[in-house]
C-alpha cells in the first residue's frame, strides 16, 4: 500500500519513520551521543548492534525490539535484519552488526547500524531493493566518507541519509575523531547541501535519481 512516509532524525544513528499506522525507531543511544529526545514511542524498535551508544531499548516505549538478523512482521512492517559486520576484519575489531531492511507503507528502508565493510554479493541480494539508506560516515567505528560512498552505490537507493558523524552533543573523548557530515557530501559530488527538519517521502513519487539527503537532528 502506497502512503507517505516521514523520516526523522534523532541523533547519532537514531531515526523515527513515521507511517501510516506505524512507528518505527532505530538504534536509541546513551548519553556518550548526546541526549536522547524524551517520551518516544514506537511499534517497532530495532537495535543494530549490541553497544551502549545503539542499544538503549530503555529508553524508547515500544511494542516489539527487534536486535538480531532474521525475518519479521510486525503491525504491517516487514524487517529482513541481514548479518554484517562492525569493522573490516570480520567482526574480529568490533564484533557483528546487523543492516535492518525496513519495508513500510511500500517503502524499502535499509538502516545500515555500524557498518564497517563493503557488502558482499550475498548480502546485496539479501537485502534486495532499497529506497532509503541510512548509512554511516564518520568514520573511526564505521565507514568512513570514502568508503561510505562507495557502499552507497552498491544498493543504489533513490535517496541517502548520512548518520553517524561528528556534531554537537557528542562525547568528544569518544566521538572526537568522526569526521563531519560534509566529507560525504564532497565524497557524493553534493558539497553544501542544508540539514532539513524532515524527510516526507512515498513509494510512488521518488525521486528521478539519487538524492542525498541531510536531516536535521531533532
Amino acid at each position: 500500500m502506497f502512503g507517505f512516509v516521514e523520516i526523522y532524525y534523532l541523533g547519532h544513528s537514531a531515526f523515527r519513520i513515521k507511517g501510516k499506522s506505524s512507528v518505527v525507531i532505530t538504534d536509541p543511544y546513551d548519553e556518550k551521543a548526546g541526549k536522547f529526545p524524551k517520551d518516544q514511542t514506537a511499534n517497532l524498535l530495532t537495535i543494530s548492534h549490541n553497544h551502549s551508544d545503539h542499544n538503549q531499548a530503555g529508553l524508547v516505549k515500544a511494542g516489539f525490539v527487534i536486535d538480531g538478523p532474521g525475518e519479521y512482521e510486525v503491525g504491517g512492517v516487514s524487517v529482513v535484519g541481514i548479518p554484517t559486520w562492525h569493522d573490516d576484519q570480520e567482526g574480529k575489531e568490533r564484533g557483528i552488526n546487523t543492516i535492518f531492511v525496513i519495508e513500510i507503507d511500500g517503502l524499502r528502508i535499509a538502516h545500515a547500524g555500524d557498518l564497517g565493510h563493503k557488502l558482499t554479493r550475498e548480502q546485496l541480494e539479501d537485502m534486495g531493493q532499497v529506497d532509503v539508506l541510512l548509512v554511516p560516515i564518520g568514520g573511526v567505528y564505521t565507514l568512513d566518507a570514502k568508503t561510505a560512498a562507495e557502499v552507497v552505490k552498491q544498493p543504489d537507493p533513490w535517496v541517502v541519509i548520512p548518520m553517524h558523524y561528528q556534531q554537537p552533543g557528542l562525547d568528544s573523548g569518544i566521538f572526537g575523531q568522526l569526521t563531519g557530515v560534509e566529507e560525504f557530501l564532497k565524497e557524493m559530488g553534493k558539497p553544501g547541501i542544508q540539514p532539513i527538519p524532515k524527510l516526507t517521502i512515498s513509494s510512488d513519487r521518488l525521486p528521478g535519481e539519487m538524492q542525498v539527503v541531510v536531516l536535521e537532528r531533532k
